[in-house]
């Protein structure tokens, strides 16, 4: 995993304890449902703690390729390193 990778990772594990009241291990491996036992609002509660902590956007179509916490890791990371738009408001 990269150094931003690695990052994302310790809020994921953050969140999960303080938040989520997770109290067993978060490993990259671990399948968001199957091994952290996520329902559609601790999804929610993660996927709103990382948005709020990296300053990105996730969306519907996001979530379509992720199964595990590498998998969430690695794209918030991208998410993060990539250029922002400005928002345009009307």
């Amino acid at each position: 995993m990269t150094e931003s990778e690695l990052e994302v990772l310790a809020e994921i594990r953050r969140i999960a304890a303080d938040e989520l009241e997770w109290s067993g291990t978060v490993e990259p491996r671990h399948d968001l449902l199957k091994d952290l036992q996520l329902d559609s609002l601790g999804l929610t509660v993660l996927a709103v703690g990382l948005e709020n902590r990296f300053r990105i956007r996730l969306s519907e179509e996001d979530a379509q390729g992720v199964r595990t916490v590498e998998d969430l890791a690695r794209l918030v990371a991208q998410r993060a390193a990539a250029p922002r738009t400005p928002e345009v408001r009307p």
